[in-house]
């Protein structure tokens, strides 16, 4: 890596650190304080030549708000592996490490019978990082849903939005239940294109939402959100804005921030080792926790997740998690998988699902992963910064898969 692209994203996250002195009483309509070097540095989190090292340090470039870790640490014992020989990626015989270089990793976890048996940490970070892990997010939102449906704060998840958000009244968001945005399949009028820069409905939001302070996501839902062609519960179609709708009944039902709710319910019980982070859509007294994609936290600490899920809601020896909950939310009724002809993933509460086979995962923009086999007990957790945000998940599955094979599953 050239000391130009070094000094370039030095110098941006540098110039970033003054989001934290923000305005306390900046306004949802007030982002004057905003810098055109705090804009200029927010914008350039996707950079490709950045991405290693701005998907690292978030809290330098957003407003944040803490998701507290407990006392007690669920330890996960270290009994290492050694991955020698050849691994195949995009059809090339590859080293291990020239794998991890190939599909543009920072962080791998691999967790094989409840024992950490590989740990790789790239590009300046280490155990202590916290990763930005983009929609790996909405999988939590979906277990903190069913906590609070554990808890009775949600009812039921044939719920409508507008029981909980009643703002939502005359919108998109009027008529799906919780269960619809759970299977994103709201049928609001959304189409999710990842190309920022651009006018997108995501970039439209992204930018004023995350990047200038002017709405917050469910502004954007409550005010400007439109039925689409497709009945609720009728047709799957991937919608940031949906989870961010999700999080926000989450807040409406448990009286908490969404940060909060998470520390008491999931990050302490399960005996989480670092604080996590949420990036905000805004200051600190105005901003919500962005619910769609925005949650950081240590590759460990998600590998601890992964873990909970495979050992049916069970963590840091209790459980935390109902295991009706983690069924129902990974294993995709009929006619739910695949998400559409040919495909190779289903799809079901914020969880992708593998065709053909009892695994799972949670997936983030620029190939992030939770990724968990029940069949071989296994869990992986990989953070990466590909130039690409979408498009090279078959050569992760299949990186994954030759890892199983090589720990005999």
């Amino acid at each position: 890596m050239s000391k130009r692209i070094l000094t370039t994203a030095g110098g941006l996250l540098t110039a970033a650190m003054a989001l934290a002195s923000a305005p306390a009483g900046a306004g949802e309509a007030d982002a004057r304080w905003l810098t055109p070097t705090m804009i200029t540095a927010r914008a350039h989190m996707f950079d490709a030549n950045l991405n290693y090292l701005t998907f690292q340090h978030m809290d330098q470039l957003f407003a944040s708000r803490t998701v507290a870790a407990g006392d007690e640490v669920w330890d996960l014992p270290v009994e290492p592996v050694a991955f020698d020989g050849e691994f195949t990626v995009a059809g090339k015989a590859l080293s291990f490490e020239e794998a991890l270089e190939a599909t543009s990793t920072n962080a791998l976890v691999v967790v094989k019978g409840g024992k950490i048996v590989h740990e790789s940490y790239r590009n300046g970070s280490d155990a202590d990082t916290r990763f930005l892990t983009f929609s790996v997010a909405k999988s939590y939102v979906s277990t903190l849903i069913g906590l609070a449906l554990a808890d009775g704060a949600i009812k039921s998840l044939d719920d409508k939005v507008t029981d909980y958000l009643p703002q939502m009244k005359g919108t998109g968001y009027d008529g799906p239940t919780i269960r619809d945005l759970l299977r994103m399949r709201s049928g609001v009028d959304w189409l999710e294109v990842y190309q920022f820069g651009s006018e997108t409905q995501l970039t439209k939001v992204h930018d004023n939402s995350l990047v200038a302070y002017r709405y917050r996501w469910c502004d954007y839902a409550a005010n400007e959100s439109k039925p689409g062609p497709n009945a609720p519960g009728a047709v799957f179609n991937y919608a940031t804005l949906d989870t961010s709708v999700l999080g926000c009944i989450l807040e409406a039902a448990v009286g908490k921030t969404g940060s909060e709710y998470m520390s008491e319910k999931l990050w302490k019980p399960a005996g989480m080792e670092n604080d996590a982070y949420w990036i905000m859509d805004g200051p600190d007294s105005v901003g919500r926790e962005f619910f769609g994609a925005g949650l950081n936290a240590t590759a460990r600490d998600h590998a601890r997740f992964g873990l909970m899920f495979l050992n049916g809601g069970k963590a840091n020896g209790r459980q935390v998690l109902p295991a009706e909950w983690v069924e129902e939310a990974t294993v995709p009724d009929e006619g739910y998988e695949p998400t559409a002809a040919g495909e190779p993933l289903g799809y079901q509460y914020q969880w992708w699902t593998v065709a053909g086979s009892d695994a799972y995962s949670a997936i983030g923009l620029h190939h992030q992963f939770i990724y968990v086999d029940p069949a071989n007990d296994l869990v992986i957790v990989k953070a990466s910064h590909t130039a690409e945000p979408v498009g090279r998940d078959e050569e992760n599955f299949e990186l994954f898969r030759q890892i199983t094979g090589r720990l005999g599953g």
